[in-house]
């Protein structure tokens, strides 16, 4: 594909690339995303694009073992092939390139980078080194995620997050990877939605290591979270001019009724998705309504451990996908309760923009100290096809373009969005989904590894490049 942003429109589709397409995406003239500093890009991980999971040392992960165990993923997926991303990385960048876009947010792989007893892998080094390299000549703003939830496996045979010493290893894992790339990364994002991490993983088994127990997940988030603050001076002193931050996936819960009941479980499932991240990161202290959800289950903190948490932040990444509505379960909690006649994409997640910014707006109220936000995940899943060699993906247009006037909207309130990042820029191995939910802007044939632009993708190709002619 074309190597430059110029260029971008030689290997699209010709109707976009000559204007006669209707174009339901480009923003009005007055929005923010018109700005040439606010960034626009695409985000991958690790686990889900490279495969390659025997190859030049990499160490088994947790995800390996999960989806290798029968009954855990949607047919029996994994990710030891995926995009093979490993191998195709060049063209997948220049690929990127062609689309015009900005910014490219991708993650280490923690078992592709050391060995067990926490000495450097060259081979896996390496491959980032080249990667990131290849980005920077690109001119393309590098958001790197150490943490994407591919846990060494030898570290949860002693325990994973539940023993507090991972957290630890996970500041030797900075280290080291701050010290090799450092001078390649624009940001680093210390974890990638830690709430899935310490919830699915350890609360109830959705994800790996497939542990279910409240009083796990509340622990696991801790370590999590610890991990995080050990990591942040360390990236500071090895790199210091690069952005440091993490990455928190948010929900928007509403209320099934005006009844105190209903109101409080929304304000109920907000704490559980929201404030149990963000209040340990900007207030040094988790919400004591968690604890009203589950009663017991206060985790194990050492003198200093919040202190460390609440270790100041360039930015904070926000991952945001729908909203839930939600009603008392009569005792202390929410259940959900789904409203009908919602658009859904194939997740079964209601597309609901609104709730983006409205949590955007809320957190400038609870947070005074709320750092400069981009949005590092926003996308869905479509049932996506290849059709004479197009992929049609009118909903994902449609998504995309009220998002981002939500956010528009949340950046007019005043709130510091710097920055957006479509998930995915191709599509790829869906966790516990497996293969068959397509999130990308680029459609993966994962029998022959051909990519398909999809026409998403064109269009905010499309829009970038009148941006930057406009400027």
């Amino acid at each position: 594909m074309a190597n430059d942003a110029s260029a971008a429109f030689d290997t699209l589709s010709p109707a976009v690339s000559k204007g006669s397409l209707a174009d339901p995406f480009t923003p009005p003239a007055d929005s923010s995303l018109w700005r040439k500093n606010f960034l626009l890009g695409a985000a991958t991980a690790s686990y889900q694009i490279e495969g390659a999971v025997d190859e030049d040392g990499r160490l088994p992960s947790i995800w390996d073992t999960f989806s290798a165990t029968p009954g855990k993923v949607l047919a029996g997926d994994t990710g030891a092939v995926a995009c093979d991303h490993y191998h195709r990385w060049e063209a997948d960048i220049d690929m990127l390139a062609s689309l015009g876009l900005e910014g490219y947010r991708l993650s280490i792989a923690w078992p592709r980078v050391m060995d067990a007893a926490g000495r450097p892998n060259r081979k896996g080094l390496d491959f980032y080194k080249r990667l990131l390299n290849r980005l920077k000549e690109k001119g393309i703003t590098s958001f790197v995620t150490l943490y994407h939830w591919d846990l060494p496996q030898h570290l949860e045979d002693r325990g994973g997050w539940l023993n507090r010493d991972t957290a630890y290893r996970f500041a030797d894992y900075a280290d080291l990877m701050s010290r090799e790339l450092a001078g390649t990364v624009d940001a680093w994002a210390t974890l990638n939605e830690p709430w899935c991490s310490a919830y699915l993983g350890y609360g109830n088994g959705h994800h790996a290591p497939g542990l279910a127990n409240d009083r796990f997940a509340t622990q696991a988030m801790h370590h999590l979270l610890l991990a995080h603050g050990l990591a942040i001076p360390v990236l500071r002193g090895n790199d210091p001019a690069s952005q440091k931050g993490i990455v928190a996936n948010i929900g928007r819960g509403t209320a099934n009724s005006d009844s105190a009941a209903d109101q409080r479980a929304a304000h109920l499932f907000e704490v559980q998705h929201n404030a149990w991240i963000l209040d340990p990161l900007l207030k040094g202290e988790y919400p004591q309504d968690l604890f009203e959800l589950w009663p017991g289950t206060e985790p194990l903190v050492l003198d200093g451990d919040m202190r460390t948490i609440a270790a100041p932040l360039d930015f904070l990444g926000i991952n945001y996908y729908f909203r839930t509505n939600v009603a008392s379960d009569g005792a202390h909690g929410f259940r959900d309760v789904p409203l009908e006649g919602v658009e859904r994409t194939q997740m079964g997640w209601e597309v609901y923009p609104d709730g983006l910014r409205d949590l955007l707006t809320g957190f400038k109220k609870t947070y005074r100290n709320l750092p400069p936000i981009y949005i590092t995940e926003n996308g869905m899943a479509s049932d996506d096809k290849v059709i004479d060699g197009h992929v049609d993906d009118a909903q994902r247009i449609s998504f995309l373009k009220r998002h981002l006037a939500a956010v528009d909207q949340a950046i007019k309130a005043g709130v510091d969005v710097r920055g957006y990042f479509l998930w995915s820029l191709m599509d790829n191995f869906e966790w516990a989904f497996g293969y068959e939910r397509r999130f990308g802007v680029v459609h993966v044939d994962y029998s022959t590894q051909k990519r398909t632009v999809k026409r998403s993708a064109e269009l905010v190709a499309k829009f970038l490049k009148e941006r930057k002619a406009r400027v």
